[in-house]
């Protein structure tokens, strides 16, 4: 025992039981930093399955809904290089600074065009066009309307031309993103619909999006394609309000915003979807009967200046041509 108690109490021993300590600490805290590491790699890669996954299923969508395409063979060498070529200019020139803000992705995604592909298409067209104009239109004017003229002035012109085109892509992503909501907006009252139908008659809400997305597909693709995306984001997303609320960011529309407001709120607070469905769709057709009310009585105004300058010099000539006829005949007769 004494033996025991004078070991214990030895400076030596106690310096390598703590040495130990010390040494097992360090190994272990070494170990939680792979294992750490080998946790966050896991869910990087999970993350990555996901959004490939996501990808996948909104190229099979967009592929049964636009129906039987003609077969294309791989992605050639020169498509490649080209969109490389985009890539490398788009970095080279930071044009992403220069061009990019906050709301540059979600005016894109409301056009249709996701990824980063599209970024890169849309930034290397603004930055191209200006020159591209200049060139064309300074050749032009050089060669055909002001062949006579300085090649200086002709340059100012080519030069506003250029200018002008600069606000081209941004011209052209309006007006997509205007047909694209237009064709959302005269679907989207039949839409909520057929999702009250679906939810009424027992299905869940991501079998009634991916049902309507089909029962759509023919009368408007768009939403089809919206629908069919918040079905796979409802099938990964960890909050369903996300789904919801990206379906709503990516179309732009009010009405479809306050529908998936309803049914957040009705997904947060328990309440019944069906009632928030039904309460939406009557909304939906009493705004439809609204508009088209409304594009009734904006028909007279439309009218009236083509039939001032169409319709009535007509009728003045048909109503007096017998009678001017009628009056050089009489005299022609009298002569």
């Amino acid at each position: 025992m004494e033996n025991l108690i004078s070991t214990l109490t030895d400076t030596r021993f106690l310096v390598a039981v703590l040495a130990a300590v010390a040494a097992a600490a360090v190994v272990f805290t070494i170990g939680a930093t792979f294992f750490s590491g080998n946790d966050t790699k896991k869910v990087r890669q999970r993350i990555r399955r996901v959004a490939l996954e996501r990808e996948k299923m909104r190229a099979e969508e967009m592929a049964r809904l636009r129906g039987p395409q003609p077969e294309s063979g791989p992605r050639t060498i020169r498509q490649q290089a080209g969109r490389d070529y985009m890539k490398n200019v788009v970095k080279r020139f930071s044009l992403e600074k220069a061009f990019v803000d906050a709301g540059t992705a979600d005016a894109l995604a409301r056009a249709g065009y996701r990824g980063q592909a599209a970024m890169t298409t849309y930034l290397f067209a603004r930055f191209v066009t200006p020159f591209v104009l200049f060139i064309l239109a300074f050749a032009y004017l050089s060669l055909t309307v002001f062949a006579d003229r300085p090649l200086w002035m002709n340059g100012i012109y080519a030069l506003l031309v250029g200018l002008i085109g600069a606000y081209l892509p941004i011209l052209m992503l309006k007006n997509k993103t205007q047909k694209r909501q237009q064709s959302i907006r005269r679907a989207w009252p039949d839409a909520l619909d057929l999702m009250l139908l679906c939810v009424e008659s027992g299905m869940s809400v991501e079998h009634a999006f991916k049902r309507v997305s089909r029962e759509l597909a023919g009368q408007s693709p768009e939403l089809a394609e919206e629908l069919s995306l918040t079905t796979a984001e409802l099938s990964f997303l960890e909050e369903r309000s996300r789904a919801f609320d990206n379906l709503g960011r990516r179309t732009g529309l009010d009405v479809v915003r306050s529908v998936m407001t309803s049914l957040i709120q009705a997904d947060r607070y328990g309440t019944s979807v069906g009632t928030s469905l039904r309460v939406m769709a009557e909304e939906g057709r009493e705004q439809r009967m609204n508009d088209a009310e409304k594009k009734a009585a904006s028909l007279p105004p439309k009218l009236t200046v083509p039939l001032i300058v169409f319709f009535l010099p007509v009728l003045f000539i048909v109503i007096i041509s017998p009678a001017i006829i009628r009056v050089f005949q009489q005299n022609m007769s009298m002569g």
